[in-house]
């Protein structure tokens, strides 16, 4: 028995959460909510003006737990585009975006 990732029991659970995810890639998140979700219990970053919900993601973190949780509730563009990160990250990291940052007025 081969105990599944998060990421394949994600795309396990097409007709539930991976569309929800994909509706809601629109949405406009302001950075003051991005903010509150700043713990490893519920860990929200901003790449690149997107809002990804990692929360899922950050106990398999290759660079562990603590190196995704730095940037939890802020901006973690300047260290997602580190040499640190293979390609494949990007097509990764798109299954875990939830929306974009709201413009500031």
């Amino acid at each position: 028995f081969k105990q599944k990732t998060a990421y394949e029991i994600r795309l396990s659970l097409v007709g539930s959460e991976m569309c929800i995810r994909d509706r809601d890639k629109t949405r406009k998140i302001s950075a003051e909510e991005v903010r509150k979700h700043n713990s490893v219990d519920d860990l929200w970053i901003i790449i690149d003006k997107k809002v990804y919900d990692v929360t899922e993601y950050a106990e398999e973190h290759p660079g562990g737990v603590a190196a995704i949780a730095k940037n939890a509730g802020g901006d973690a563009s300047k260290g997602f585009r580190g040499p640190q990160h293979p390609s494949r990250v990007f097509d990764i990291v798109d299954d875990y975006m939830i929306g974009v940052l709201e413009e500031k007025k």
